[in-house]
C-alpha cells in the first residue's frame, strides 16, 4: 500500500482502520465495488461503508466514482443504497428476472415433514438414499450448537464433518479441501459454507430446517 497498489480488497472494518490511521488515501479512487451488499448492510456494515464510501464521494458530483452493487437479493433497501450512491440514471443488471423457476432444472427438490426429535435420523436416511455411502452431501444447520450436534450423530453413517464460525480459518480450509478430495462425505455446516464456495459434484444437499 506504501508503494501504491491499482486494487484493494477488504473488510469494511479493517479499510476504515487504515483511513483512520492515515495509511490510505480513497480521495482518487475510479471505481467502487460492493460485493454481498444485501448481507453486508444487513450484517450491521452500514455506518463503516458509510464512513469510507463519504472519503470518495462529493454531493452531485461527476467525478465521482463508479459504483457497482453486486446482491443475490435486492430487498428494497439495497435499492436506497443505489440511489445514494450511484448516479440517478444508473443501470440494473437482473440475472433472475421474473422466473419463478430459479433453480436448475436437473435438480429434484424434496420436503420431508418431521418432528425435531426425529430429524437427525431422517438425515440420516435421506444421505442413505440419494447420496449413498459413495456420494458427497452438505446438511445446512441454523445454529453452530445443530452443526456440532449433527456432525456427532450415529444416525449419520457416513464418515462427517462440522464447519462454522467457530472454527479458526487454518481448519476451516483443511476440512474444505478434505471434503473436496473426498477424506470425508458429509459436511454439516451453518450458512458460514453457504456463500462464494466452489465445491464440485455434490450429490445431495440438506437443509435441517427452512431456509429464511
Amino acid at each position: 500500500m506504501r508503494s501504491g497498489i491499482d486494487i484493494l480488497v477488504g473488510t469494511p472494518g479493517r479499510i476504515k482502520d487504515h483511513l483512520q490511521n492515515g495509511k490510505l488515501d480513497l480521495t482518487k479512487v475510479k471505481h467502487v465495488v460492493l460485493d454481498e451488499v444485501d448481507q453486508m448492510l444487513d450484517m450491521g456494515f452500514a455506518e463503516q461503508v458509510e464512513d469510507i464510501l463519504r472519503v470518495a464521494y462529493k454531493k452531485d458530483s461527476e467525478d465521482n466514482p463508479q459504483t457497482l452493487l453486486f446482491s443475490a437479493t435486492c430487498p428494497h433497501w439495497v435499492y436506497d443504497v443505489a440511489k445514494k450512491y450511484m448516479k440517478s440514471r444508473y443501470e440494473q443488471v437482473d440475472l433472475i428476472g421474473k422466473r419463478t423457476q430459479k433453480a436448475a432444472t436437473t435438480v429434484e427438490h424434496l420436503a420431508i415433514e418431521c418432528h425435531w426429535s426425529q430429524r437427525a435420523a431422517v438425515i440420516g436416511d435421506v444421505i442413505q438414499v440419494y447420496s449413498g455411502s459413495l456420494g458427497r452431501t452438505i446438511v445446512f444447520c441454523e445454529t453452530k450448537k445443530e452443526a456440532n450436534e449433527l456432525a456427532l450423530n450415529a444416525s449419520i453413517k457416513q464418515d462427517c464433518q462440522s464447519l462454522h464460525g467457530d472454527i479458526p480459518q487454518k481448519q476451516r480450509e483443511i476440512t474444505l479441501k478434505g471434503f473436496r478430495n473426498g477424506a470425508f462425505k458429509v459436511l454439516v455446516a451453518t450458512n458460514v459454507a453457504a456463500r462464494g464456495l466452489d465445491i464440485p459434484e455434490v450429490d445431495l444437499v440438506v437443509q435441517s430446517s427452512p431456509p429464511k
